[in-house]
């Protein structure tokens, strides 16, 4: 297996790493000017830890079944990590009683500082040792929804192999696909849920070593969620019950008389009529790169420039193969001053929106590189969604390149406007369901099903029966990898939409001022507050019932807009 990531340390010589820490303890923080240079030097060497531990993260991803991958991803997290999380502690310390601390610049180094100042709150040591098994878990959950495979006709599929089925004219063929896909899942679905008591233990003892009322409340101060409150996401979710759910219900009922069915069944959500066909935006890897680089390169030369060069340097993995990991992600690469974008292709319309998605984070990093520390280039969640979600809508312009039929491009638009008020309802779901885990963490493997199909019934839609699959409907969480590997990111997803229609509607206004303030904003990473990224951005910070109706019309408009150029209005 070749490497597409710098590794500067030898992970094997755990002394040597200790020692560059050590080195870095004993360093002379008197003056200002020692303290820039100590704080550039701690920089780059976390960005070259980094980048080994990513690249041994992307080879066990990419390769579940390989040995060596495996052997060294666990190495990492059982050796490498938790010397890491000690290490950087101590340096934490340092950096807060050095005496040059107080004389640096504090419109440059008031965030680091209280960051700094909240994550020495809230480390524990013996959090170190419960979240080696906490990564072993999430490991084998991987290791389980990785393996995932269905017979197809007699061929061995992956369950990411069989989503694109869940598009076909054919009702049957939807049905059969939807049953071998959840019927796969609820065959482990017991193994799974026994992972997640297992986690919810764990993430309950942490909270407890850290002396805070819940998990829930130990994620908000580690992902640094100053700008928003626990009852500000349920607020959210009540807004989003209030304004977006009549939307959507309106959309699926027009869905259902498209498909012309009686009634509307699980496998019918992205079915489509039986005199079209589903959307192939692409016939191979090659090809999705291609355009996908002339959409980009249409936007800003530098975007098509930057996934030619990720391209040759092998930095995209995006064909599904057996006992490679589900989903999708990219990762910067700091040291090589690049990115790694993760995903499973199907030849789907999906899979041209997730390349684009994972771009916008591609050209997220690269326009952070030129900032000087790694901590202001670790951008909030909010943040990062906020230049992916984006750069989705921003291309629709370019999507002719994908699809060449008039009638194809319309409804590639519609699908992803129509997609976002299917979504937020969704990742509100996914969002309260976990707040009810880590505020009730003793409950029990039944409750917590029945408890997320509670939550889903309140913040579904309707229209769609689910008789017969009350099962699947309880377990779909099983599949959002998100709720075991990184809990609580899942909010940032729906806020990070909303800010991406309002990056919308300002491109609509005027092309040119919404993207340069999109590069501006992201060029910003993390030296700004999340208010003050998206004002840079042209947009608001803003999930209030307010901007969500205001928004929710301007998505109306648009789909009536796109429907009647299609001839379809209703």
């Amino acid at each position: 297996m070749s490497k597409v990531y710098i590794e500067k340390l030898d992970f094997s010589d755990v002394a040597s790493i200790k020692n560059r820490f050590e080195t870095l303890l004993a360093a002379d923080l008197q003056t200002e000017d020692s303290m820039v240079q100590w704080l550039k030097e701690v920089s780059d060497f976390y960005d070259a830890i980094q980048e080994g531990l990513d690249g041994h993260y992307i080879d066990f991803q990419a390769y579940n079944n390989d040995e060596d991958a495996k052997r060294a991803f666990q190495y990492d997290q059982e050796k490498i990590e938790p010397l890491v999380k000690r290490q950087k502690a101590k340096v934490d310390e340092k950096f807060l009683q050095a005496p040059a601390k107080d004389k640096l610049d504090k419109e440059v180094y008031g965030r680091y500082i209280k960051s700094k100042e909240n994550a020495s709150a809230l480390f524990n040591k013996e959090n170190v040792q419960l979240e080696i098994e906490e990564d072993r878990l999430a490991t084998r959950y991987f290791e389980i929804t990785g393996a995932l495979t269905a017979d197809w006709n007699g061929e061995e599929l992956t369950v990411v192999q069989l989503f694109p089925y869940l598009e076909d004219p054919d009702r049957e063929l939807r049905k059969k696909a939807f049953d071998l896909i959840f019927g796969s899942l609820l065959e482990v679905k017991d193994d799974l849920q026994k992972i997640m008591s297992e986690l919810l233990e764990i993430r309950e003892k942490k909270a407890n070593n850290s002396k805070l009322a819940n998990y829930r409340d130990y994620m908000f101060k580690k992902y640094e969620r100053f700008d928003y409150t626990p009852e500000d996401c349920k607020q959210l979710a009540a807004s989003i019950k209030e304004h977006v759910l009549p939307v959507a219900g309106k959309l699926r009922k027009q869905h259902k008389q498209e498909l012309g069915v009686d009634v509307l069944r699980p496998y019918d959500s992205k079915g489509v009529p039986a005199d079209k066909t589903p959307l192939k935006p692409f016939a191979s890897i090659d090809e999705l790169v291609s355009k996908t680089s002339t959409v980009l390169g249409e936007l800003d030369p530098r975007f098509a420039e930057l996934i030619k060069k990720m391209n040759e340097k092998r930095q995209l993995d995006l064909e599904s193969r057996k006992n490679k990991s589900p989903g999708g992600f990219c990762t910067p690469l700091p040291v090589s001053e690049s990115s790694f974008i993760f995903m499973n292709a199907s030849r789907s319309h999906d899979d041209m929106l997730t390349l684009l998605h994972e771009m916008g984070h591609c050209i997220h990093n690269d326009l952070k590189f030129p900032i000087d520390l790694s901590y202001y280039k670790d951008t909030p969640m909010e943040s990062s969604e906020l230049a992916s979600m984006s750069m989705e809508l921003l291309s629709m312009d370019q999507w002719h390149h994908f699809y060449e039929d008039e009638e194809q491009l319309n409804r590639a638009k519609l699908d992803q406007l129509k997609g976002i008020l299917e979504f937020l309802p969704q990742g509100m779901k996914i969002d309260l369901f976990q707040h009810w885990m880590y505020e009730n963490p003793d409950h029990t493997m039944e409750e917590r099903m029945e408890k997320y199909d509670e939550i889903h019934q309140m913040l579904d839609a309707g229209v769609v029966e689910w008789d017969g699959y009350e099962e699947v409907r309880k377990a779909r969480w099983l599949f959002v990898l998100h709720i075991f590997e990184v809990p609580f990111y899942y909010v940032e997803y729906v806020i990070a939409q909303l800010g991406a229609v309002q990056m919308y509607k300002q491109y609509k206004e005027d092309k040119d001022a919404a993207l340069e303030n999109y590069k501006h904003a992201l060029s910003l990473g993390n030296t700004k507050s999340l208010q003050e990224i998206y004002e840079a951005a042209g947009i608001k910070f803003d999930f209030s019932p307010e901007l969500i109706k205001e928004l929710m019309e301007f998505l109306q408009n648009e789909i009536q807009e796109l429907e009647s150029a299609a001839g379809t209005a209703k």
